[in-house]
């Protein structure tokens, strides 16, 4: 049976936060604030399908990827295809240069994505920091591809299941557009008293 297709973005949406991708992906609602404005405004500029050469390089841009092994679909910011045969996607990102798992796990995905349409291996990519406008390059290894397969396995459930994680009310909630769909000090405030309710019964 073919696997129901799991947005790339997702995953990366997940591993920021597993309510925070249940919000968008199950729920269907979002919201706009600052960061999400930047990543939009950077994300304008390689939104708009083509190719272009680049000193023999053949630059992709929203080039449309999908994986029937895994059951991913999406579309990759940027895709370079070298003289050399290898191929290389990049992703944009709005902010200054530095590591987040939930970057690189989109980037992974695409490259697994890349390696089955293409018969191929894809074993490196960047992030493009536009803040820094530097890149870092990701190793696409064996801990980021199966980190890619377990976590496409826990959004689809959730996605199957029509489930809502519990939120966790921490640092990522001040930097987060859902924050005031999600009320993650509310929720957490009531799981708190219930806790303390049930603690007072048993005793």
């Amino acid at each position: 049976m073919p696997l129901d297709p799991v947005p790339i973005s997702a995953l990366q949406h997940w591993m920021y936060c597993p309510r925070q991708c249940a919000l968008i992906h199950v729920e269907q609602v979002f919201a706009d604030n600052v960061h999400t404005a930047r990543g939009n405004a950077v994300h304008a500029l390689v939104d708009e399908p083509g190719y272009e050469m680049k000193h023999g390089v053949r630059v992709e841009r929203s080039l449309p990827l999908w994986s029937d092994r895994i059951g991913l679909i999406g579309k990759a910011d940027v895709v370079e295809f070298h003289p050399d045969g290898s191929v290389y996607p990049v992703e944009f990102k709005h902010g200054p240069k530095r590591k987040h798992t939930h970057d690189d796990i989109q980037l992974a995905a695409q490259a697994m994505c890349l390696e089955e349409m293409l018969g191929k291996p894809v074993a490196k990519g960047a992030i493009y920091h536009a803040s820094s406008k530097r890149r870092r390059e990701v190793d696409i290894d064996a801990d980021l591809r199966a980190l890619v397969e377990t976590t496409t396995l826990a959004v689809r459930t959730t996605i199957q299941q029509g489930t809502l994680p519990p939120p966790v009310n921490d640092a990522r909630c001040d930097q987060c557009s859902l924050k005031d769909i999600c009320q993650p000090e509310v929720l957490d405030n009531k799981r708190t008293q219930d806790r303390l309710r049930d603690e007072l019964y048993e005793a």
